[in-house]
């Protein structure tokens, strides 16, 4: 689409421990986000929570907010703007690995172990025919 070649590795070198801090912060705000809506009885909310919390992570977190390992390891393949070059890798996905252990620790402590369970259904009365 852009005349690039479809698979390339990326060249764009990212280091540094503010990104890598990013990464951490951006997961760990992530998996809290996920794990929060499930114990709060809200998992219907997860797909647009997600994606409105990515949006804004992209704008509040140094590194861009990858805040995934597999989308991090995608975007090994393309030499755009918004690649990671392979020798990045490692870096980024320890990180995203702490902040997803943070992030369950912090779901832990502010919502406890359990889910949430969902409210019963509000009890039914038989449909009696008219008189």
């Amino acid at each position: 689409m852009f005349g690039r070649a479809s698979i390339s590795w990326s060249t764009q070198v990212r280091v540094g421990d503010r990104l890598l801090l990013g990464e951490v912060v951006a997961t760990a705000g992530l998996v809290l986000l996920i794990y929060g809506l499930a114990r709060i009885g809200r998992p219907q909310l997860t797909p647009v929570a997600v994606a409105a919390y990515i949006a804004a992570a992209i704008w509040f977190t140094s590194s861009g907010s990858f805040a995934n390992p597999a989308a991090t390891i995608g975007r090994a393949f393309s030499d755009s703007f918004t690649g990671i070059s392979p020798a990045s890798l490692p870096g980024f996905v320890i990180a995203q690995l702490a902040g997803g252990v943070i992030g369950i620790a912090l779901a832990t402590l502010l919502f406890g172990r359990t889910p949430a369970t969902p409210p019963p259904d509000p009890p039914t009365r038989p449909i009696l025919p008219a008189d």
